[in-house]
């Protein structure tokens, strides 16, 4: 008879949570690609054996880093544009963007298109857990978009989906030159290009 696999302790849990929370921090920075499990370990203040425990390889723990990252920025996005129903709601959604990154001088751009950038010819996965989660962050500007047609805020041509890829792309192209450029302006101009597509659609 198959033993069932023991659940984890409240002690192990804690221990795998706090090596995601370095290694999400170390690749935001630093890059997948560049960050070592010897530099999680000891950002996280762990035992080798404490870390393959949890991560027998970095594959699993990139992996986890994605759901992770994916997990919080959804969240995040949620409550910004779960209930958006306004152009107002949506300006606030790009100054609150654009606030979070002006903080680091758009140093280090997207914590999901960065990792998209160096895995999506890498690991299929953590590739279709990245589109998975874009595709949902696009989902919730669709959606705020087409409660603004619905309610009269739009014209009926407005088309919810294609305006919310325009924005998505100009996000995503914002944090790229941005972080390249160090400097936060790029983003402001590619999001209110988008943003003034939208206006353009405005019934009153």
């Amino acid at each position: 008879m198959n033993t069932p696999p023991s659940r984890p302790t409240s002690r192990g849990a804690a221990t795998r949570a706090r090596i995601v929370a370095a290694a999400a921090d170390l690749m935001y920075v630093n890059g997948v690609n560049a960050t070592t499990l010897d530099d999680v370990r000891v950002a996280s203040d762990t035992s080798k054996s404490q870390l393959y425990s949890h991560f027998p390889d970095k594959t699993e723990l990139v992996r986890a880093v994605v759901a992770a990252r994916a997990a919080q920025i959804l969240d995040r996005e949620r409550g910004y544009l779960q209930h958006l129903k306004s152009f107002r709601g949506l300006v606030r959604w790009r100054d609150a963007l654009v606030r979070r990154n002006a903080l680091q001088h758009g140093a280090y751009g997207c914590a999901l298109g960065s990792m998209a950038s160096e895995l999506a010819d890498q690991d299929d996965q953590a590739r279709a857990t990245l589109a998975e989660s874009f595709t949902a962050w696009e989902g919730l500007l669709a959606a705020g978009l087409r409660r603004m047609r619905d309610s009269g805020a739009l014209r009926p041509e407005a088309d919810p989906e294609r305006l919310a890829t325009g924005l998505m792309a100009a996000l995503q192209g914002g944090y790229l030159l941005a972080e390249t450029a160090h400097d936060i302006r790029p983003m402001e101009v590619a999001l209110d290009l988008a943003l003034d597509h939208v206006k353009s659609f405005l019934t009153a």
